[in-house]
């Protein structure tokens, strides 16, 4: 019987999706080439045991107007090999940045070598990272930067492609640049780090954009205009596998609703000398959310002089887990809601912390097994926020829960807009096969991959047997 439900859902799912299949060509025919211009960071692409390089990149104007391309990476630490030396943890690395300048079909390459060093008190969870920073000389044009970073001890190489776009500043027509997000942790906006990946953690008091108008018209001022929209988008944590499913028309199943949406701020700047202008804009105090802040000419229409720079405010150091809040937030999946609700209230971060390891030590009574248990939990926590993140926090996504609770699938399917994820040898078992449908195929104007869980009954048990491997620290063990 259950084999039969299955396969009656497989073929009402795949009539779904050939209407979806036809609605998205249709409206990828009619929608505006705007949507280029949006920018929002690179993504994690986490590899256990390969570099973690996050990369930003930008075409500038210098002061002599002088073009050049800027390359903004950040290092992840603790996914480097670090050793020994004269009391010291270091790391060597070697980095390659290829320039392609689609423009005028030409390419340029620089390599070079740098040593990262690690504070050896650091544990796992804390996820401290390298800056490195490279402005090159270019032509203008359409780029595309591929930057490879390798581990010289482990000789495993990540490379991330960024594309940008670098403005004449020597021709008539007026030209914005990329839009780039700084962000600092106290409202002065002093000690400003780069944004490189599309989210930016709560603990950022100040956002700042640095942006270059270029303006070889004087007799032709331009009205710059410039907003920051906050836009309606689903926070909620996955709801249990045996609940009902999400309806069509709810935000947790839209995800993110890019015609929903609330201005912040907006302002208006007259541009009447020649050259090129730096123009700033920082914010302070912003609430967790997504969020696109952009510049046109006329932002009513957009049009060719548009630029748009997308990111998303998450918990406060978002991707890792460091405040015993942030530690708290993901035991929901362990919890009853009363519990879980009950942990969420406590103000003082001292109490919490104690909650927290009384949760984990009233269930386990060993605390050995339960410092083991503790640290398997919330490494699938850091890891799923790496891997599943989109408009809310990885470990909050359906394919992030599956993941903290069961582990990495043994095996991945994906067709279409379907997914699934076997944690048996028999495909076809309706308890250990879990089946995810995107409600929204990813692409340039809807960039995030929203995999929704098909909630089933059967699940109950399943879900239900897991979580006390969890809270009685026999997930050691076993992992199903």
């Amino acid at each position: 019987m259950l084999r039969k439900q299955m396969e009656y859902r497989s073929a009402n799912k795949f009539f779904l999706f050939l209407r979806r299949f036809f609605i998205v060509l249709l409206a990828a025919g009619c929608s505006n080439a705007y949507v280029d211009d949006i920018k929002r960071g690179a993504g994690y692409e986490y590899r256990p045991g390969f570099p973690e390089v996050r990369v930003e990149v930008a075409g500038i104007i210098d002061e002599n107007d002088q073009p050049k391309i800027q390359v903004t990476g950040n290092l992840v630490h603790n996914s480097l090999v670090f050793r020994e030396v004269d009391g010291q943890l270091i790391s060597e690395v070697g980095i390659e940045i290829n320039l392609t300048n689609h423009t005028a079909n030409t390419s340029d390459h620089i390599s070079y070598s740098a040593t990262v060093t690690k504070d050896s008190a650091l544990n796992s969870f804390d996820e401290e990272i390298y800056i490195f920073e490279r402005e090159l000389e270019a032509s203008p044009g359409d780029y595309t930067v591929d930057v490879s970073v390798t581990d010289q001890s482990s000789q495993k190489t990540t490379t991330r492609s960024v594309d940008a776009y670098l403005p004449n500043p020597g021709e008539e027509t007026s030209n914005i640049t990329n839009i780039r997000i700084l962000a600092s942790r106290d409202k002065n906006g002093s000690e400003l780090y780069p944004v490189t990946t599309y989210d930016v953690g709560l603990g950022a008091d100040t956002v700042k954009f640095i942006f270059q108008v270029t303006n070889n018209n004087p007799d032709e001022p331009i009205n710059i205009q410039s907003r920051l929209i906050k836009f309606n988008s689903d926070t909620t944590i996955a709801r249990a596998m045996s609940h009902n499913n999400y309806s069509p028309s709810h935000i947790s199943y839209k995800g993110i609703e890019y015609d929903r949406y609330e201005v912040v701020q907006s302002s208006n700047r007259i541009l009447d000398q020649p050259g090129s202008v730096l123009i700033e804009f920082a914010y302070t105090d912003l609430g967790r959310g997504n969020y696109r802040f952009e510049v046109a000419k006329d932002l009513e229409n957009r049009g060719e002089l548009y630029k748009a720079r997308d990111f998303s405010l998450k918990s406060e150091n978002y991707p890792a887990l460091k405040n015993p809040r942030e530690l708290a937030e993901p035991l929901y999946y362990l919890m009853s809601e009363k519990e879980h609700e009950n942990l969420m209230s406590i103000k003082s971060y001292d109490s919490l912390k104690r909650e927290i390891d009384r949760f984990w030590l009233q269930n386990i009574k060993d605390s050995r097994v339960a410092r083991n248990v503790i640290s398997m939990y919330y490494q699938r926590v850091e890891e799923a926020n790496k891997q599943f993140s989109n408009f809310k926090e990885g470990w909050k996504t359906d394919a992030g829960k599956i993941y903290i609770l069961f582990g990495p699938p043994w095996y991945v399917e994906t067709r279409l807009s379907t997914m699934q994820w076997s944690y048996a040898y028999d495909r076809s078992d309706p308890e250990y096969n879990f089946y995810f449908q995107l409600p929204k195929i990813k692409s340039s104007s809807y960039p995030f991959e929203n995999y929704i869980l098909q909630r089933d009954n059967f699940y109950f048990n399943i879900e239900y047997q897991q979580i006390q491997l969890w809270k009685s620290g026999y997930i050691l063990r076993r992992n199903l």
